[in-house]
């Protein structure tokens, strides 16, 4: 596939994921335009002194109105669609917010994609849609259901499929600023020692959201295959010195977590690095001629406490030297 010819459109394009994508995109597909779209002038302006680049373009909105997304994806062909209201316990809180960015913002992408005739959507979710407890899982686990049932009324063709992942090394909001300002105090707080988490970095997933826009056919969730931590490894590995504090779970925070569910396995492929959850629709299922093997009804769910694949506590302390501990 081409991208030489292509613009890209992505939102959320100023966040922890968006700007690494954009510079891994820009330097290995050399795209004809990226446009960001995002509702923070201060991160657009920052990013456009960083990036000095001729081929972005800096779109200031929010996908809550949607016409301001129909004027932004004019001759846009795949769409990013990262932009999200994330944090859990503020999503607890204001939960009204969450559903108006992540559920209402989502439908208006749809709406103004189709309408735009663009090529491909491509949703980012994550492992927290899987059996919610929170309400950020729930919307995610809403908007999933939403692109793909979009491929149903898109006349133009218009094709839309989600990926979903878990926890990325470093992203803004996760436990790792946090176990690094701890290293200052001496003491580190956990909710739970029991608790997993799927991890992964940020440059691996920009890979595979570029290889997902490449091959999906639309009504895909795309789940990558990735190692499990524990968060008392990671806590070992940025803090070695300090003492752990539990202090008990938070609001709507699980112990472990899950990318795909048990009762997706009837309709969900296994390749050697990922999971290919295919449409609960017939005329989808129809038209696909799959690589891999078949989980099927005798699967017992991808959690992180069940994987077969572990970054321990020495393994972590590696990745965390290389980095984000080389400069201090």
């Amino acid at each position: 596939m081409k991208w030489n010819n292509k613009t890209i459109f992505v939102t959320g394009g100023t966040g922890f994921f968006g700007q690494r994508f954009i510079q891994i995109l820009l330097k290995e597909k050399k795209p004809k335009k990226i446009i960001i779209f995002s509702r923070d002038e201060i991160k657009q302006y920052e990013m456009q002194k960083q990036f000095k680049h001729p081929k972005l373009r800096f779109f200031l909105g929010d996908i809550r109105d949607e016409g301001r997304l129909l004027r932004a994806l004019q001759g846009v062909d795949y769409v990013i669609h990262a932009a999200a209201l994330k944090i859990v316990p503020l999503g607890e809180y204001n939960p009204f917010e969450v559903i108006k960015t992540n559920i209402l913002g989502s439908q208006n992408l749809i709406n103004a994609a189709i309408d735009r005739k663009v090529e491909k959507v491509l949703a980012i979710s994550t492992d927290k849609a899987v059996h919610p407890i929170n309400l950020y899982g729930a919307t995610k686990l809403c908007t999933e259901k939403m692109f793909i049932a979009a491929n149903n009324y898109s006349p133009n063709g218009t094709r839309m499929s989600a990926i979903r992942y878990g926890n990325v090394m470093g992203s803004r909001g996760s436990v790792v600023p946090l176990f690094k300002e701890a290293r200052e105090k001496g003491v580190v707080t956990i909710t739970d020692p029991r608790m997993t988490r799927f991890w992964m970095m940020v440059d691996d997933i920009s890979r595979f959201v570029i290889r997902v826009i490449e091959t999906m056919k639309g009504g895909e969730i795309f789940v990558p295959k990735l190692p499990s931590i524990k968060i008392t490894d990671l806590a070992k590995a940025i803090c070695p010195d300090c003492k752990i504090k539990v202090i008990g779970n938070r609001s709507g925070e699980k112990i472990h977590e899950t990318l795909v569910a048990e009762e997706e396995g009837a309709y969900t492929y296994e390749s050697k690095d990922a999971f290919t959850i295919l449409p609960r629709v017939v005329l989808y299922q129809s038209k696909r001629k799959m690589k891999g093997r078949l989980l099927g009804n005798k699967f017992t769910g991808y959690r992180s406490d069940t994987n077969r694949d572990w970054l321990t506590a020495a393994d972590l302390k590696q990745i965390f030297k290389q980095k984000f501990l080389s400069n201090q």
